[in-house]
């Protein structure tokens, strides 16, 4: 039986961007800290040890999965450089966020423009 993908929400902000982040395809640590500082217009700023620990989590509840590496030259020997990816599940928790956060803009426009703001 399939997880149910609104039950892992609303994402806090942090893990929907770092979701956000690997969208595209695989991505590593670092490269997933620029992206969502990028994407969020500098307002998220993650401590390597918030995304890492962010990830740790992602990863045991199958949201994302490690995969090898093939973004980049390891930056020193002996220390693989790891990259994530979206699990299915992963991606079906991000769409259903996505579309959570839609329906809150309609609803929230629609009462602004009722009232005239």
């Amino acid at each position: 039986m399939q997880a149910d993908p609104t039950s892992y929400l609303p994402l806090t902000v942090p893990t929907f961007y770092i979701l956000l982040s690997l969208a595209p395809g695989k991505n590593h640590g670092y490269a997933i800290l620029q992206d969502v500082e990028s994407l969020s217009k500098g307002k998220v700023h993650l401590s390597t040890s918030t995304l890492y620990s962010a990830l740790g989590r992602l990863l045991d509840q199958g949201l994302i999965e490690r995969v090898p590496s093939d973004l980049e030259p390891e930056p020193h020997p002996g220390l693989p450089r790891k990259a994530y990816v979206l699990s299915e599940l992963g991606r079906r928790i991000l769409e259903a966020e996505t579309d959570r956060i839609q329906t809150l803009a309609s609803i929230a426009r629609l009462r602004l423009t009722e009232e005239g703001i």
